[in-house]
């Protein structure tokens, strides 16, 4: 029996999506959740009473739309699958009656998305995908506090004469996503064939993807690899933080970093990711020393490294005004057209904001030699 709850033309819950496999990963997507950890029901399935002992993951394919087992098992992974209000994995055997309910940490939006007049930057645009460069600023998804105003709405407005393109359709749209405050390149998938392409070749890591970061600190070698599960950090549910690889917390996830340039107190850096885990760059870099510059929530906004004089903290802080964010750009992106075979590659150009900021870093450094 599924309830009246489940009957939602809303998209698939964004912390589910990301359960699913890397190409619906968050890429240092920001997920504005609930900082006390208040849990919020999304779907529910009552167990009928004739109901045979079935392992949860299947109860739940037999029961929820657009899904997958591998979503619904990563899931149960994160304890988003309760019964009977308590968390269970997906080897739970459902009995008759039992009460079975997502749980995520932001309310279910109960509107559908609708199209909003958002102006959008498209570099390239055809009958099967587009790739749109998103500023800083503005949210990819609905979720708490941004029900509209979205990147999606702005899809849904500019695609709205394409009839085969739904907004509250899974099966098309976002393939990947990035934080409100991170500027960068997004490929969106207009039919479902072209999105079942691009997110297997982001799951089989075949895509190209470079970030740029300007990060506190010098480094002692020019690159290097971080390699560390990463999930919600308990203490803060608004931030992730990192666990050992060998650990059963969180997801794998493994950064590649290059340093561009130095700038003394800190750096220009290149960023690859194996991974596109939530918050990955930001967490990693905090992880070994050196968070993302201007990053409130990772501590990038203290003044972490310099002298301790009056005249370099308002160097600092006035840096800090040209670029009033994570110091953070998603710089290019490569992938295969899913119906042409075409490699394509794109590369977006720094921002305003993030020239600014580099330069003024650039002439302080030539102060030190």
């Amino acid at each position: 029996m599924v309830t009246d709850r489940q009957q939602d033309k809303t998209v698939v819950p964004e912390d589910l999506e990301g359960l699913d496999d890397e190409a619906l990963e968050l890429d240092d997507e920001g997920l504005e959740t609930a900082p006390d950890g208040t849990l919020y029901e999304h779907r529910r399935v009552v167990a009928d009473k004739g109901q045979t002992l079935l392992r949860v993951d299947k109860f739940l394919m037999e029961h929820l739309r657009d899904t997958s087992r591998a979503r619904i098992q990563r899931a149960a992974e994160a304890g988003c699958i309760h019964v009977n209000d308590h968390p269970v994995k997906s080897n739970y055997r459902v009995k008759p009656l039992d009460v079975v309910t997502l749980m995520l940490d932001h309310p279910r939006m109960e509107t559908e998305i609708t199209p909003e007049d958002i102006p959008l930057d498209i570099v390239y645009e055809d009958d099967d995908l587009l790739v749109v460069n998103k500023p800083a600023g503005l949210v990819v998804h609905p979720g708490v506090g941004n029900y509209t105003g979205t990147l999606v709405n702005a899809l849904a407005w500019h695609l709205r004469d394409n009839p085969a393109y739904n907004p509250n359709d899974p099966s098309v749209g976002l393939v990947h996503r990035i934080d409100k405050d991170t500027s960068g390149l997004l490929v969106v998938a207009k039919t479902p064939d072209a999105k079942t392409h691009l997110c297997h070749q982001f799951f089989v890591k075949t895509t190209r993807r470079q970030y740029n970061a300007l990060v506190w600190g010098s480094f002692d070698s020019d690159s290097g690899r971080i390699e560390g599960n990463i999930a919600r950090d308990p203490r803060d549910r608004q931030r992730m933080t990192v666990f050992p690889p060998d650990s059963e917390v969180g997801k794998p996830a493994v950064t590649h970093w290059r340093v561009l340039e130095n700038f003394g107190p800190v750096t220009w850096v290149e960023c690859v990711l194996e991974t596109g885990r939530t918050h990955q760059i930001r967490a990693h870099m905090k992880h070994i020393g050196h968070p993302l510059f201007a990053d409130e929530r990772y501590g990038g906004c203290e003044i972490l490294r310099g002298q301790p004089t009056a005249k370099y903290r308002q160097f600092v802080q006035n840096a800090m005004l040209l670029c009033p964010r994570q110091a953070l750009h998603a710089r290019t992106l490569g992938f295969v057209h899913p119906r042409t075979g075409e490699e394509l590659f794109f590369e977006s150009p720094l921002p305003e904001d993030l020239t600014q900021l580099t330069e003024k870093w650039r002439v302080y450094a030539r102060t030190l030699l």
